[in-house]
């Protein structure tokens, strides 16, 4: 049986009938504002808790796999970025060595 506000009404004024307005106040204070059924019982908490736990596993699972995909995308571009300065470097000192080469041949003139 839902409860609406004009039920609660009619309880408060026979309690205040019985007890007096300040003893009818006070015991319709203690009651749930919408009736039983939409308040918490511990159960119902401990079902939550749980339901939050798994959830939150899930999610730490789910952030430990993107962190070991992040760690070896991140190796792969490390070895990436390493091949391209070798390659480079190399690219440079022959480069170095050729322009070092030919000012050395311009100087002497043997061009």
């Amino acid at each position: 049986m839902a409860i609406d506000e004009r039920a609660r009404h009619e309880l408060y004024l026979r309690l205040e009938e019985h007890l007096g307005p300040e003893a009818a106040t006070t015991l319709m204070e203690h009651l749930p504002p919408t009736g039983w059924a939409d308040v918490a019982t511990k159960r119902d908490l401990d079902h939550l808790a749980a339901l939050t736990q798994r959830d939150l596993d899930s999610v730490r699972s789910d952030i430990d796999k993107l962190g070991g995909q992040v760690r070896l995308e991140m190796r792969d571009l490390a070895l990436e970025l390493q091949k391209t300065l070798s390659k480079n470097s190399w690219l440079i000192v022959f480069t170095m060595f050729s322009a070092t080469v030919a000012a050395a041949l311009s100087a002497i003139g043997l061009r």
